[in-house]
């Protein structure tokens, strides 16, 4: 079964040793669920999610307006699968040629995806099977607040 997902936060994860890496947080079913991810894909993410403006078409702006030209969608964006310490995604699709509708399963990283999904404003889920290996309760994630922007 899939669950919707909600961005509850972008920033950075901190270990013991005071360092850290950039990292996404879904809530889905009442869990969090922290997804690390590259600076340039949080930036991108968080870009979005404060909608802030720019004069040219970000990477994942421009992949957008790409897929509107070519007649296509997305409908929706699955975190779908862990493995060894690794998330997958999906892309669910479609494309209207000739008044035929086509629909497209495309693979993608879970920060492309989210990316796109946040400008898109299209719906983000996550299986649970992913949530069952690796979410957590919001209570161990206490000492964050993620009302404030990251």
């Amino acid at each position: 079964m899939d669950h919707e997902a909600e961005i509850r936060g972008v920033g950075i994860s901190v270990d013991d040793e005071g360092g850290g890496a950039p990292a996404v947080v879904l809530e889905a079913r009442g869990e969090l669920l922290p997804i690390f991810v590259s600076y340039d894909q949080a930036q991108s993410i968080q870009l979005a999610v404060e909608e802030v403006p720019f004069e040219r078409p970000l990477t994942h702006d421009l992949f957008v307006d790409m897929i509107a030209e070519f007649g296509g969608a997305i409908d929706r964006v699955r975190i779908d699968d862990l493995s060894g310490g690794t998330f997958y995604a999906k892309i669910d699709a479609e494309q209207y040629h000739g008044g035929e509708r086509k629909k497209l399963v495309l693979d993608a990283r879970p920060s492309d995806a989210i990316a796109l999904a946040v400008r898109l404003g299209c719906p983000v889920v996550v299986s649970d099977e992913v949530l069952d290996e690796a979410a957590h309760s919001p209570e161990e994630f206490d000492e964050l607040d993620f009302d404030e922007p990251a």
